[in-house]
């Protein structure tokens, strides 16, 4: 049995639609939709880290500060999208000393739970070099160790630290 659909245009455009009109709003990455970051703690491998003041135009936590990190593009390894992110935010290359299991950073943010998926990584680099690349997102930068971090600091990092309280240990020296 053969069976014929006839399908004018307007059949087609009257079920589009609402799908167009659904996919125009800008959907928030871990407002949204559960988002996928990678932070990193970029250091010289002598227990100094690099971080930054979130600025007025960074998505959240602003004047805190922050290691660093950044959203995974749609079809990029983590390790690929670490590395860009680091030379993206501080202009200089890195390399990858350690990744930390991935866990959920849950949050509330301007009154809206957010659900970030975290895969977060040491990476070395000269951090003499380092300079702030996104000055619309970074305030300052600032050299700093373990035992001296600036306040207030991101709540994210902060769970991720007291999580891998001993793997920091190892980076402290």
């Amino acid at each position: 049995m053969q069976l014929k659909v006839r399908l004018t245009i307007w059949d087609v455009l009257d079920n589009i639609m609402p799908v167009q009109i659904y996919m125009s709003k800008q959907l928030r990455p871990g407002a949204d939709y559960i988002g996928i970051s990678m932070p990193f703690y970029c250091n010289d491998g002598s227990g100094h880290f690099l971080v930054h003041r979130r600025g007025e135009q960074a998505r959240d936590e602003r004047g805190r500060w922050d290691f660093g990190g950044g959203k995974l593009d749609f079809g990029e390894e983590v390790e690929d999208g670490v590395l860009r992110e680091v030379k993206e935010e501080y202009g200089v290359k890195g390399e990858i000393q350690e990744q930390l299991p991935a866990h959920s950073i849950l949050r509330k943010q301007n009154g809206v739970n957010t659900h970030w998926l975290v895969t977060p990584f040491f990476v070395r680099v000269d951090i003499k070099k380092a300079r702030i690349m996104e000055p619309n997102k970074f305030s300052e930068l600032r050299i700093v160790t373990l035992d001296n971090l600036p306040r207030p600091f991101h709540t994210g990092a902060q769970k991720s630290m007291k999580k891998y309280r001993e793997i920091f240990e190892k980076y402290r020296k």
